[in-house]
C-alpha cells in the first residue's frame, strides 16, 4: 500500500506544478484582451486622426480590438495622469501630443513625474504646422497679416490647443520676431480650435494641415504659411514661416507612444515592433503622409532622448522669453 502511494507522489507533484504554473502563464500570454489608446484631446485634431488611422493595423497585429478613448483638458495632464496611474500591463497606452514635454514647465503641480512615471515606447510621427487663418481674414500670407496687425494693434487673436501647447509657443515666438501684438485664446484641442477659426472667433492657429484639410478645401480656412523647413507637397504655393522674413524659423509637433512605468519590458519591445510595424504598412503609411504627418517609429531610448531635449528647448524660450501661463 505505502509502495502504492509513494509511486503516486510524482504524479500528484506534477499536476499541482502544472496547476500552479497556469495562471502565470495564461497572465504572461500578451495581449489576450483589447489595448486602449488614451488620448489627450477630443475628436477632431491631430492625435484622433493619427489614432485612428493606424487603430485596424495595430488591432490585425495584436490580435485583439484598440479602443480609442479620447480623455481631453488640462492640455493633456487629465489624459497623462490616468495613464501614469493605470496597471502597468500594456492595456492602457498614452497617445501624447507635443505637450507632453512641455506640460512641467507649464503647469509646477502635475500629478505625475513626465521622465518616472511613463516608459516611452515609440516616437509615432512628427509634422511641421500649418498657420491657418478665418476664411474671410483680409491676408492670404503671414507677410499680409503681420501688415494688416501691425495697422490694428490688439485687434486680432488666435487659438491653441491649451497652454504651453507648441502652437502656443510658436505663436508667441512669432510674435516676437514680427513684433505684434495678438492676444492669446487657449481651446481644448485642435477640433474646438478649428471651430473658432471658421467662425472667426479667432484669426488664426497653427495646427496640423490633417486638421485643417477639410475646411481649407471647403474655402472656409485658409493657410498663410508653413511652420517646417520646406513647403509641403499638398500647399505648394504655400510658403514657410522662414520664406516669409524669419529666417530660421522651424519647428514640428510630434506624437509618440507611452506606457505606465513598470510595464515589463517584453511588451514594450512588442508593443514598439508592432508600432513599427503598423507605420511601414503601405496603406497606413500613404494615410499618414497624404495628411502632412511624416512617419518615425523610432526606439524606445530615441523617444526617451527626444523628450529630454524638447523639454529643455522649450523651457530655455520660456525662460528667454518671459511668458507666463496665467
Amino acid at each position: 500500500m505505502k509502495k502504492a502511494v509513494f509511486a503516486a507522489l510524482p504524479i500528484v507533484f506534477s499536476l499541482c506544478a502544472c496547476l500552479a504554473s497556469a495562471p502565470s502563464q495564461a497572465q504572461g500570454a500578451y495581449p489576450n484582451k483589447s489595448v486602449t489608446l488614451v488620448l489627450p484631446f477630443p475628436p477632431g485634431g491631430s492625435t484622433d486622426i493619427v489614432a485612428r488611422t493606424i487603430q485596424p493595423k495595430l488591432s490585425a497585429l495584436l490580435g485583439q480590438p484598440v479602443l480609442v478613448d479620447n480623455r481631453s483638458g488640462a492640455a493633456g495632464v487629465i489624459a497623462t495622469n490616468y495613464v501614469a496611474k493605470s496597471p502597468p500591463d500594456g492595456y492602457t497606452l498614452f497617445l501624447s501630443f507635443d505637450t507632453h514635454a512641455i506640460n512641467p514647465i507649464v503647469y509646477k503641480d502635475i500629478p505625475y513625474d513626465t521622465f518616472k512615471d511613463l516608459l516611452p515606447v515609440t516616437l509615432l510621427v512628427r509634422f511641421p504646422l500649418v498657420m491657418g487663418a478665418y476664411g474671410g481674414l483680409a491676408a492670404n500670407n503671414l507677410k499680409e497679416f503681420v501688415a494688416l496687425a501691425k495697422s490694428q494693434p490688439d485687434k486680432f487673436n488666435y487659438a491653441s490647443t491649451g497652454l504651453g501647447s507648441v502652437n502656443h509657443l510658436l505663436a508667441e515666438y512669432l510674435k516676437s520676431l514680427a513684433g505684434v501684438e495678438v492676444l492669446h485664446v487657449p481651446y481644448k484641442g485642435g477640433g474646438p480650435a478649428i471651430q473658432a477659426m471658421v467662425t472667426g472667433e479667432v484669426a488664426f492657429c497653427f495646427l496640423s494641415y490633417a486638421a485643417q484639410k477639410g475646411q481649407m478645401a471647403a474655402g472656409k480656412l485658409k493657410p498663410l504659411a508653413v511652420s517646417g523647413a520646406k513647403r509641403m507637397a499638398d500647399l505648394p504655393d504655400v510658403p514657410t514661416v522662414a520664406e516669409s522674413g524669419y529666417p530660421g524659423f522651424e519647428a514640428y509637433s510630434w506624437i509618440g507612444i507611452f506606457a505606465p512605468a513598470g510595464t515589463p519590458e517584453a511588451v514594450i519591445k512588442r508593443l514598439n515592433q508592432d508600432f513599427a510595424q503598423t507605420l511601414q504598412d503601405p496603406e497606413v503609411k500613404a494615410k499618414l503622409v497624404a495628411a502632412g504627418f511624416e512617419p518615425i517609429g523610432s526606439t524606445p531610448q530615441e523617444l526617451g532622448q527626444f523628450v529630454r531635449r524638447e523639454y529643455d528647448k522649450w523651457a530655455k524660450f520660456v525662460k528667454e522669453a518671459k511668458i507666463r501661463f496665467e
